[in-house]
């Protein structure tokens, strides 16, 4: 009883925090949009309701006519059904463009606001450093489109269930009128009725259903899974059929299946209780109201007409009780989506507390006024608080060119990172050139689906120097193969081999040479001749910029100014006291430093 009572204030946490966080559509700039929507989408509704009323008067109408053999009467009345089937549609058509309008709008409020929340503050690399989340891209995609599509259709659905609830109890009362039976009498009998059948009704499909939320989440939850498992396979498809991987593979893939098929096999024997009591209802829900108007009927208390409205009447309003029962697959469906996107939220939320943790264990940036890239007695942990670098103190000078070195596992992509301002894990603080222009070389570099010249110039977005120079860049870099290929839109990922995209990455900085360069091995694919070659070109373009170079290879140290020599070792726990990896003698150009 305690974890179903702890499990329903963490659902009902998610829920206020998915409504907080999607009310914003209600607050900010959108909101007249979004009050015009909703009156317009009432007066649809309303507008709905109008042919509903008029075809149930339309039953006492044909059946009173069929009663009465009136042909006059049943030809106009086959007329009349066309017009109000003409309206009815006109009404329809109008209430759906009307939702599925105002679903977009929120739906794009709510993404580019997810969206601009996961890319701030680095938050995307963070979560997939840490994993804390899976799957954040579905959870922004397809978790948020079901979590507003569904929830403007719920919203439509109530207020058209109260609207046609309140419209054909009346019809109900007076043409039902009292039933007198073994001496008592029951004024309003068929709506005492239909409320008992939808509450019995109801009552049944929301128990049978609420088991149903966790298990429709688990089903999502192993369908992304299973999706990013098939799209890894497909982006390293290359490296897989190399191996020899094709087996493996494929165990991996029927693996995630199963756990996915697992599932869907509990979604499976929940939602038939859920249809057996259904479909019993839809069976039901017709006859039932002929068959208690039926002793009026008899006694000639009403006409056939009275009875086929009222019976018409009852169905509508069996329908609007029971709305809640009948959608309740569909609101498992959206509150597991809603569920995941507010999970999503809240990392974000609180992404620094989660991920990093006390303030002082936090790499602090902040700005030098003097040219100089600093190290102020910095040190560099794992996530998990296992410390890789420790109380390094270092100047890098304006423009010089810096070789970090070390064994595998000595820390350097991890401080190249720390420069770079995507590693917060640790303690210091690294002070860079105040308003700097920064290019980080990774060992593979991103490459954007699009044009050539758009992966060329990412990721900046105004205009490109001129052609002529851009082709002379391509063809010192290697790459005279690509520039009729420019224009020419390919997942360029996948079309160039990986020296050639370590090509294009120097060729992307030597096109807009900034002030500072960080290096991550992005010569690892490449022989020394094109290492060699590339270097020279980026002390050829850059001349004035600092150059931070990480890698394990052996390189021409007439391109660099001085070296940084990184030792592996065994790293003791955040908090105790380690030797320095970076000593007094491995940095001649010591200077003193602002650091204090």
């Amino acid at each position: 009883m305690a974890e179903a009572n702890l499990s329903t204030k963490a659902d009902a946490k998610l829920l206020g925090h998915f409504a907080k966080l999607s009310l914003g559509f209600w607050t900010g700039p959108t909101r007249r949009q979004a009050t015009l929507f909703v009156l317009g989408l009432f007066g649809c509704l309303v507008l709905n309701l109008i042919p509903a009323i008029a075809v149930n008067r339309w039953n006492k109408s044909f059946f009173d006519a069929l009663q009465n053999k009136d042909h006059r009467l049943i030809l106009f009345s086959i007329g009349l059904m066309l017009a109000l089937a003409l309206i009815s549609a006109s009404t329809s058509v109008a209430l759906l463009q009307m939702r599925m309008r105002f679903q977009l709008r929120w739906r794009e409020w709510l993404t580019r606001t997810l969206v601009r929340r996961w890319m701030e503050r680095r938050r995307f690399y963070q979560l997939s450093v840490l994993r804390l989340v899976d799957n954040p891209e579905a959870r922004i995609a397809e978790d948020g489109r079901i979590a507003i599509e569904l929830f403007v259709d719920f919203a439509t659905g109530v207020t058209n269930a109260l609207l046609m609830a309140a419209s054909f109890v009346s019809v109900l009362w007076f043409i039902g009128g009292s039933l007198t039976f073994w001496g008592l009498t029951i004024p309003g009998y068929l709506v005492i009725a239909v409320v008992i059948y939808s509450a019995c009704t109801s009552y049944g499909m929301l128990l049978l259903g609420r088991p149903l939320v966790a298990r429709v989440e688990a089903k999502a939850a192993a369908e992304a899974d299973f999706r990013f498992e098939l799209s890894h396979t497909r982006e390293n498809a290359e490296t897989i059929a190399l191996i020899g991987g094709d087996d493996a593979e494929r165990e991996r893939h029927c693996t995630r299946f199963d756990q996915v098929a697992l599932r869907w096999v509990a979604v499976i024997g929940r939602q038939a209780r859920m249809l057996f009591l259904s479909s019993g209802n839809s069976v039901l829900a017709p006859v039932i109201p002929l068959m208690l108007g039926a002793p009026k009927y008899l006694a000639g208390e009403m006409s056939l007409g009275d009875l086929m409205q009222a019976a018409a009447a009852f169905i509508q309003v069996q329908l609007a009780l029971n709305w809640l029962a009948d959608n309740s697959m569909r609101l498992a469906d959206w509150f597991a989506s809603a569920r995941r996107v507010a999970t999503l939220d809240l990392f974000f939320d609180n992404l620094d507390e989660l991920a990093i943790g006390a303030e002082e264990n936090v790499i602090n940036l902040a700005f030098s006024d003097d040219g100089a890239l600093h190290l102020c007695g910095l040190s560099i942990a794992q996530h998990d608080g296992t410390l890789m670098l420790a109380d390094t103190d270092a100047v890098i000078e304006r423009g010089e060119k810096v070789l970090v070195k070390g064994e595998s596992g000595a820390g350097k992509s991890t401080l190249i990172r720390a420069i770079a301002g995507l590693w917060p894990w640790g303690s210091g603080r690294i002070l860079r050139p105040r308003d700097a222009r920064v290019a980080y070389m990774p060992q593979q570099p991103y490459m954007p689906r699009g044009t050539l010249r758009d992966a060329l110039d990412y990721p900046h977005d105004d205009a490109l120097p001129n052609p002529a120079h851009i082709e002379k860049i391509l063809v010192d870099c290697g790459l005279p193969h690509l520039v009729s290929r420019l224009d020419e839109e390919q997942s360029w990922s996948d079309v160039l081999s990986g020296g050639e995209q370590q090509q294009l990455g120097f060729a992307r900085v030597l096109l807009r040479p900034p002030d500072i360069i960080i290096m991550d091995e992005p010569t690892s694919a490449l022989d020394d001749l094109s290492q060699t070659r590339l270097m020279e070109l980026l002390n050829e373009g850059a001349p004035g910029s600092t150059i931070i170079h990480a890698a394990r290879r052996n390189l021409d140290k007439r391109f660099y100014d001085r070296e940084i020599q990184l030792k592996a070792r065994c790293a003791p726990k955040a908090h105790e006291v380690a030797e320095r990896a970076l000593s007094s003698k491995a940095l001649p150009n010591l200077r003193e430093s602002p650091c204090h």
